[in-house]
């Protein structure tokens, strides 16, 4: 679950918000609204890899859903799944 904690808590509660941060991101709030996160830099360094793997993740789909669409396309297709296990089989032979 994500830890909030008002920017009041930030002086009476210091300890408490450091040692959650050590853990994961801390939210800190203004009147009841996002304000800022908080968190070390161990957790900082973790959260952006997994940004960027998210990012290259997303990437690797786009890319293969946009080939998918560009070989639909232009006619590139198989009917069948006996028709689709001998293309897999034809590729997979032509890489070797």
């Amino acid at each position: 679950m994500a830890a909030i904690f008002s920017s009041a808590a930030l002086k009476t509660r210091q300890r408490e918000i450091k040692d959650e941060a050590e853990k994961q991101v801390v939210h800190i709030t203004e009147n009841g609204n996002a304000a800022f996160v908080f968190c070390s830099e161990e957790i900082f360094e973790r959260e952006l890899r997994r940004a960027a793997e998210r990012a290259a993740y997303e990437e690797r789909m786009r890319s293969v859903i946009e080939r998918g669409r560009a070989d639909y396309a232009a006619g590139r297709t198989v009917e069948g799944t006996e028709a689709a296990f001998a293309e897999i089989e034809r590729r997979a032979a032509s890489c070797a």
